[in-house]
């Protein structure tokens, strides 16, 4: 698979990086051209990247209509921004309100991305590195799973510290790889997998259920609370199906092939709730 490789570094204070985002300052904001035209920076260059193929707790979410801004069990969602950062070589972090940082040690640290396209919010999706990279700033680069394992993507999975979210533009063989690495986390019981009830299922009494109690995935989770904040204060789960329905979620199911909408994945009975396929059994479909 070839990708563009972007020298640069991560820098968090001002922003509110989690398990996966964090916001990269190239050396040549001009190569993000070579990604996308899309992409959104600041002032002097930096842009926030989504981490290809992985999904955090969510530690700051804000779904539009209410609720205000609501997090996952936090246990995890701050161990995985922690980690994140950890992994990158910051080694001391202060957050304020709303999770800014508000200091860090060091300020910055050298990195650099392997990325190919950007998202609809304007975020380059990328695989993310730490240090000096041997190849060329900007240069085409040959993206297979050996360099895939050198990648916080792949470390946060091994972690158990985020979940697999595959999307359609990702190669087959990069997306086998680190179902190898899920599938050793979730048998050691690692992270979320100690805790997981995506597929087992879970009853929805309140909001608190998803935000203090049990852990899932974190699209189902943001799904969920956008139609809680549409739902005039009740956590009933009537409307639910209807509602992922109309979002037009297009997924692929493996390994059947069925190319469907999530709600198909979902089962959903009175205030019980859960995902019919293990999360690395779909591929979701850019929108």
């Amino acid at each position: 698979m070839s990708m563009t490789l972007i020298q640069g570094k991560f820098r968090v204070i001002k922003a509110a990086p989690d398990g996966d985002s964090i916001r990269f300052y190239p050396n040549n904001p001009l190569l993000w051209q070579k990604i996308s035209p899309s992409i959104r920076t600041n002032a002097t260059g930096g842009a926030q990247l989504r981490l290809d193929s992985i999904d955090a707790l969510e530690t700051h979410f804000q779904a539009k209509g209410g609720l205000g801004t609501q997090n996952q069990p936090l246990k995890f969602a701050d161990a995985a921004s922690e980690e994140l950062l950890k992994f990158l070589g910051f080694t001391d972090i202060t957050r304020g309100k709303r999770q800014v940082v508000t200091d860090s040690t060091p300020e910055e640290v050298q990195g650099f991305i392997v990325a190919k396209f950007a998202d609809v919010y304007g975020r380059s999706v990328s695989f993310i590195f730490k240090g000096d990279a041997t190849q060329a700033d900007g240069a085409d680069v040959f993206f297979d799973p050996a360099f895939l394992k050198k990648s916080a993507n792949y470390h946060m999975l091994s972690k158990g510290l985020a979940y697999p979210t595959f999307y359609s533009k990702l190669y087959p063989d990069l997306r086998q790889e680190m179902v190898k690495a899920v599938e050793k986390a979730r048998k050691a019981s690692k992270g979320v997998w100690s805790l997981d009830k995506t597929n087992e299922g879970f009853v929805l009494e309140s909001l608190e259920t998803i935000t203090d109690d049990v852990v899932i995935l974190p699209k189902l989770f943001r799904r969920l609370l956008a139609y809680l904040a549409l739902n005039d204060g009740s956590a009933s789960l009537d409307g639910f199906p209807s509602y992922l329905k109309s979002l037009n979620d297009k997924i692929i199911i493996l390994p059947e092939g069925h190319v469907t909408g999530f709600h198909y994945a979902i089962a959903c009975e009175g205030q019980s709730l859960k995902m019919k396929y293990p999360p690395e059994n779909l591929i979701f479909v850019e929108k």
